[in-house]
């Protein structure tokens, strides 16, 4: 069986296994961590807008108004890090580490992989799993796959 790389993914965290054979045992090869991802939200951001006042300290009224981020925190780190492992991915296949990839993650992750991988990389998945199973054991996370891989043909 050429080199599957099963990718385990949550906001924080990833892991990454191979398999020898279709119905092997997993083997873990690394664990990757975003520790900015369980920061508490009131500590991702700093500063927030403050309000402009006069020379004589009256607030001003219309037509100023505070900063709106469009996106909260912890979903901005959550696409970070599926950037950074999405790239990740695509130096190892360069390198030739692996040839099919299999993603097991919470959902939130699995979307943001799907909009973060290169369509060359995209075309390298061969199953796709929308479960948070990052802090199972390998047995357990093998037992959330298919008795037997598929392959990519």
């Amino acid at each position: 069986m050429q080199k599957t790389w099963i990718i385990a993914a949550e906001s924080s965290r990833a892991r990454i296994f191979t398999v020898s054979s279709p119905s092997s045992p997993l083997e873990e090869l690394e664990t990757l961590a975003h520790p900015e991802s369980r920061l508490h939200e009131r500590n991702m951001v700093s500063d927030l807008p403050g309000k402009h006042a006069d020379k004589d300290g009256r607030q001003r009224g219309s037509g100023h108004h505070a900063f709106q981020e469009k996106i909260e925190p912890k979903d901005q780190e959550l696409i970070y890090f599926a950037k950074w492992l999405a790239d990740h991915l695509a130096d190892a296949h360069n390198k030739g580490s692996y040839k099919r990839l299999i993603i097991v993650a919470a959902p939130a992750m699995l979307g943001a992989l799907r909009q973060g991988l290169p369509e060359r990389i995209q075309q390298k998945v061969i199953l796709e799993v929308d479960k948070n199973v990052v802090t199972q054991s390998p047995e357990a996370i093998r037992k959330q796959l298919p008795a037997f891989l598929p392959s990519l043909d």
